[in-house]
């Protein structure tokens, strides 16, 4: 990365793929707050989420875009945050191997379920096996999806296979 801090940074990849201990991890690092997409997308209740319209999922999100530095994370590549790839100065794709991906959604599930982890929903057995699907459906068409929609930013995605290449691409 050279001597450039980038101040707007884009983290997209599937369940599983390490995109919010990444966010985390940067955030700390540089002292950059970072936002969870599905966050923007819920209004979190202990009673339950509750969906944002589309109007103020957007203004929400426009709110963060316009902040001079963050991090943003998650696995929506819909037009609804196109502003996010077209403002972030770096986007990390996270291309973690599938099978890494379902070893996590496991463990992560088992950890919620016995409270060692804290989830921003309950973890359910319905959202369980819904995160198995968005994992396929992410390999599938997700990916092909984010590179057709958003390749014209090539000369700021670095697309990221294991954690040593985010450590090597930051030191």
């Amino acid at each position: 990365m050279g001597e450039t801090i980038c101040k707007r940074i884009h983290i997209i990849g599937s369940v599983g793929s390490g995109k919010t201990t990444l966010a985390k991890e940067l955030s700390s690092t540089f002292n950059i707050p970072y936002y969870e997409l599905d966050n923007v997308v819920w209004i979190r209740h202990e009673s339950g989420d509750i969906r944002r319209t589309e109007q103020e999922r957007q203004a929400y999100l426009n709110s963060i875009l316009q902040l001079d530095s963050w991090i943003i994370e998650g696995i929506h590549n819909e037009d609804w945050v196109s502003g996010c790839f077209h403002s972030a100065d770096l986007i990390l794709f996270l291309n973690t191997k599938y099978s890494i991906r379902t070893y996590r959604i496991i463990k992560r599930f088992l950890k919620q379920k016995f409270r060692i982890e804290q989830a921003n929903y309950k973890p359910t057995l319905t959202i369980f096996f819904k995160m198995f699907k968005w994992n396929r459906y992410f390999e599938e068409v997700g990916k092909v999806n984010f590179f057709s929609k958003y390749g014209i930013h090539k000369d700021k995605i670095k697309v990221i296979n294991n954690t040593k290449s985010v450590k090597k691409y930051f030191n």
